[in-house]
């Protein structure tokens, strides 16, 4: 059955890609851990994560499409930007 939520869905590129920012999210505290449900800041793995997104993207570059090159840098400026804030003490 198609719509049967336990069945797995094909990933594709963008998807993998908002899914490591989903967890870049959650190492800045921006989104709630999913085991706690709380905002937990953990700067060196957001750092970790962000730093395997732009290999990725070193690597992928003059492979993607356009849809995944404007992903890729939005997310990317956004989780930079925040993990800079975070740093500085700046975000709450």
């Amino acid at each position: 059955m198609a719509d049967d939520p336990r069945t797995p869905r094909s990933i594709d590129f963008t998807t993998f890609l908002v899914s490591l920012g989903s967890s870049a999210f959650v190492h800045l505290g921006d989104a709630p851990h999913p085991e706690t449900g709380k905002p937990e800041v953990n700067l060196p793995l957001a750092q970790q994560t962000i730093d395997l997104l732009a290999l990725l993207r070193e690597k992928t570059r003059g492979n993607c499409t356009p849809e995944e090159d404007h992903v890729f840098e939005t997310l990317l400026t956004d989780l930079r930007l925040r993990f800079v804030e975070k740093s500085a003490g700046l975000a709450p």
